[in-house]
């Protein structure tokens, strides 16, 4: 499997086949490269409507340019514990924001997300992140904002009184419910909407089906999430029921 940049040739080949609607998975096999690097590809160029193989490439070509000339600053990839390779976790952060940016979320709340997630602590101060991603705080300050709204992140303060921003073990399953009662709300506008319209109308018939449909989403997430809740503290060599798990 070839590794490296992306070539124009290759970028041209995305463009194709996107242009014919092929999924990522279909592209990555036609370059003989990983999915993640041309959904990465795609996503920080403007996404499947939008993608553009000669914009794209300029861009990263100013990119690398940009990262040769603060090389000398500390660009490098910081030590990784645990005997981890540093650009491969590098480069895996970066496809995890890129995943997070496919499922709507804006490309610095993502970008902070992911930093936060790969982190063994599972936590890091502003300064912190902000010299990790090499942004500004008030950038950071503005993505923790957004993820602390939707219940990603949680906020406190360590020995020294900084705060410090918190991915723990139950931010998904906080995360699940918020979307669960966030579609409840929409049910209730919807029903509103049915007396207004007058019930039997196509228009009321239309809502009340809507209404139908996400009440069975809300409570079917709702009650997978609390089903699921334990995989999330399950520890590595355990099934979600705290035994050991059978050796392969």
């Amino acid at each position: 499997m070839p590794g490296g940049r992306l070539t124009q040739q290759e970028r041209q080949q995305i463009a194709l086949g996107l242009a014919d609607g092929l999924a990522y998975a279909e592209i990555a096999r036609r370059l003989d490269r990983p999915t993640s690097t041309v959904t990465r590809e795609v996503m920080r160029n403007g996404g499947p409507t939008a993608y553009r193989a000669d914009l794209a490439h300029h861009a990263a070509e100013r990119r690398a340019h940009r990262r040769r000339q603060t090389a000398p600053q500390g660009s490098e990839a910081p030590p990784q514990p645990h005997g981890r390779d540093a650009e491969a976790v590098r480069a895996y952060e970066e496809t995890l924001a890129t995943v997070f940016m496919a499922s709507g979320m804006p490309k610095m709340m993502a970008r902070v997300m992911a930093c936060l997630t790969l982190t063994d602590a599972g936590h890091l101060t502003a300064s912190e992140l902000a010299r990790r991603l090499q942004v500004s705080p008030a950038s950071v300050s503005k993505a923790i904002t957004f993820l602390d709204s939707q219940g990603l992140v949680r906020r406190e303060r360590d020995e020294r009184r900084r705060e410090r921003y918190v991915v723990d073990d139950d931010v998904w399953y906080q995360s699940m419910m918020a979307s669960a009662r966030s579609l409840v709300h929409v049910v209730e506008t919807a029903r509103q909407g049915v007396g207004v319209l007058v019930p039997g109308t196509p228009a009321a018939t239309r809502l009340e089906n809507i209404a139908r449909f996400l009440d069975y989403v809300s409570e079917s997430t709702a009650r997978a999430a609390e089903q699921g809740r334990d995989i999330l503290h399950t520890k590595p060599g355990t099934s979600p029921g705290g035994t050991a798990e059978p050796a392969e």
